[in-house]
């Protein structure tokens, strides 16, 4: 009898927790303005992953948001949540760089990710969001704007539960906890949490003033500066 029951036994199987398949992608947090820069940070910090693009191996392990050990290349400082992913990352380090873009000279280890590079160049976005008509450069990029119209925020901070629809909006918000600062001014070695706002101070050493007003010509480092500027010729007075 024990024999019969033993083989009545049913074993439940462990499911495995589901990965969001999804690259870095970077972007800015969509809370309250940090110096003016964090509406718009996560779309800049995309497109510089396009311009900066490393060779991504195509079998990388998308990072979760799960909490996890950071895995630190030796050789470029780059962080990952998986040490699957720092062994697929090392590879581009060790491997040949054969195709060369023609515009800027930059090299990869594969000829797909430099196809996906010169779109960069030539303007070309043939991923095409059906709901509201934007394109992409990527699929993945494609893939985070859809969570817009379905409000989808797959990525939450271990920390306060906020949630948040791009992992790298979830990692910028991450530094308010941490007090991570790893974005370094080389001019004065001043330090910030976010790449947008160490663009905005380099401009204090350049003495670029990228925003005119367009009323009367004045140029201003900030775009706050610039709109905070152009009430005092619509009259506009939004705190009142």
């Amino acid at each position: 009898m024990k024999k019969e029951e033993e083989k009545d036994v049913i074993v439940k199987k462990v499911e495995e927790p589901f990965r969001e398949e999804e690259d870095d992608i970077s972007m800015k947090v969509k809370e309250d303005d940090v110096l003016g820069v964090k509406e718009e940070e996560g779309e800049e910090e995309e497109t510089e992953d396009l311009i900066n693009t490393e060779d991504r191996p195509e079998s990388e392990e998308p990072e979760t948001s799960e909490p996890a050990r950071r895995h630190h290349c030796s050789q470029c400082g780059k962080i990952f949540n998986h040490l699957g992913n720092l062994k697929n990352h090392k590879r581009t380090h060790a491997e040949k760089k054969s195709y060369n873009c023609s515009q800027c000279g930059m090299s990869f280890t594969r000829l797909g990710n430099l196809k996906s590079h010169e779109r960069i160049h030539t303007g070309d976005k043939p991923y095409q969001c059906f709901q509201c008509g934007k394109r992409f450069i990527e699929p993945a990029q494609l893939k985070v704007h859809r969570r817009k119209h379905t409000g989808e925020k797959p990525f939450q901070c271990s920390q306060c539960g906020n949630t948040f629809s791009r992992s790298g909006d979830l990692k910028s918000h991450e530094r308010t906890h941490t007090g991570e600062k790893p974005y370094h001014c080389s001019n004065c070695e001043k330090s910030f949490s976010w790449s947008g706002q160490l663009k905005e101070h380099k401009r204090i050493h350049t003495g670029e003033k990228p925003f005119q007003c367009s009323q009367c010509g004045k140029s201003f480092t900030q775009l706050r500066s610039l709109k905070s500027h152009e009430r005092t010729h619509t009259g506009e007075k939004p705190f009142q």
